[in-house]
């Protein structure tokens, strides 16, 4: 998880005192952050691409095709980080939950496996899960 009230940075790449993580700019490398966004994107850009990779293990799993990390996916984390504070906070939290939700999916998917049984079928409802809740956190990038 995050850490915000500690000392971390938040989803505005921003600690307690209103800087970023280094104690410059709001997202810290510098006056203006580290990109057009700040230090914020940069994190939330490397969750979600990790998400990512879970997810294209759940869908081998599942037997699914692969999908490509290209178009409204890939950016999604420049988008959102454009975006207002509510829907890059949400957004953080959405991320969290996906996340929250995939570790000890694919956990108990590969413990299917270990055993010989098939990870088929709960490899196919982790899918829909993460497909799901993936599109409502894509949501918040076009409000």
């Amino acid at each position: 998880m995050r850490d915000t009230a500690d000392g971390g940075s938040g989803p505005d790449g921003k600690g307690p005192d209103g800087k970023g993580p280094d104690g410059k700019g709001p997202g810290g490398q510098g006056p203006g952050g580290d990109g057009p966004t700040g230090g914020h994107s940069a994190t939330l850009a490397a969750k979600w691409e990790d998400l990512h990779q879970h997810a294209a293990q759940v869908a081998k799993l599942a037997q699914l095709s692969p999908e490509p990390f290209t178009g409204p996916l890939a950016a999604f984390p420049a988008q959102i980080g454009d975006a207002t504070e509510w829907q890059r906070e949400l957004a953080w939290q959405g991320v969290d939950d996906i996340e929250a939700m995939m570790r000890p999916g694919l956990a108990a998917l590969e413990t299917l496996r270990q055993r010989g049984a098939s990870a088929n079928a709960p490899a196919l409802a982790l899918w829909r899960e993460f497909y799901t809740a993936r599109g409502a956190v894509l949501a918040l990038a076009d409000r």
